[in-house]
């Protein structure tokens, strides 16, 4: 059975930046949700014993009435998990911009940290109704900005993520209400960009 993680820091340690009343609400509630459906879908599909990893990459192989299910629960379980993962409250204005290996790559790719800033934001921003914009590394091996719908998780797709910004609605609208390009600047400030060059390290 799959259980909720525990975040890695407190409901109000993001502000203010993300404000604690949605953290807890989208932590507490939206993400356990995630996990107690999950938990039927697998039962439901006779996936029990594989990890969350092996559901997501293996979805073609359960029967094609149990995929959807699968592909909704698994992937809002783990794409909340990865998306908390992404964010600290331990940030500088030095450490919110990559570094190492990771940063070099956004340059040689986008130009600059600024370009790719300006390129993620503005496909986070463009993304139609609901789902989550990512930094992945492609099966060639760069980076690449994509966006997926709904709880479509970029393992199902061949990538290797190494950020995410959720644009649910529910991801800000306590704070930011329709305001989508309010959340995404607040977004850069609690970027954990030592948690994506490690990501990247071990692609």
């Amino acid at each position: 059975m799959f259980t909720l993680p525990n975040l890695p820091y407190s409901y109000n340690a993001l502000e203010p930046f993300y404000d604690a009343k949605t953290v807890e609400i989208h932590h507490s509630k939206h993400h356990q949700t995630y996990t107690d459906k999950l938990n039927a879908a697998v039962k439901a599909a006779g996936a029990e014993g594989k990890t969350i990893e092996e559901i997501l990459t293996s979805l073609e192989s359960f029967e094609t009435s149990k995929q959807t299910a699968l592909r909704n629960h698994s992937g809002g379980f783990w794409n909340h998990t990865f998306f908390w993962e992404s964010m600290t409250p331990n940030t500088t204005k030095e450490t919110r911009v990559a570094n190492g290996t990771l940063a070099e790559l956004i340059t040689k790719i986008f130009g600059s940290f600024e370009e790719f800033q300006k390129a993620f934001s503005a496909q986070a921003g463009a993304h139609f109704g609901s789902g989550w914009t990512w930094l992945v590394v492609s099966t060639s091996g760069g980076l690449e900005i994509i966006d997926t719908h709904d709880q479509v998780c970029p393992l199902s797709l061949g990538f290797t993520p190494l950020l995410v910004i959720d644009v649910w609605e529910h991801a800000y609208y306590i704070k930011h209400q329709n305001r989508r390009p309010e959340w995404i600047a607040d977004f850069w400030n609690i970027v954990d960009w030592n948690k994506a060059e490690e990501r990247f390290t071990q692609a």
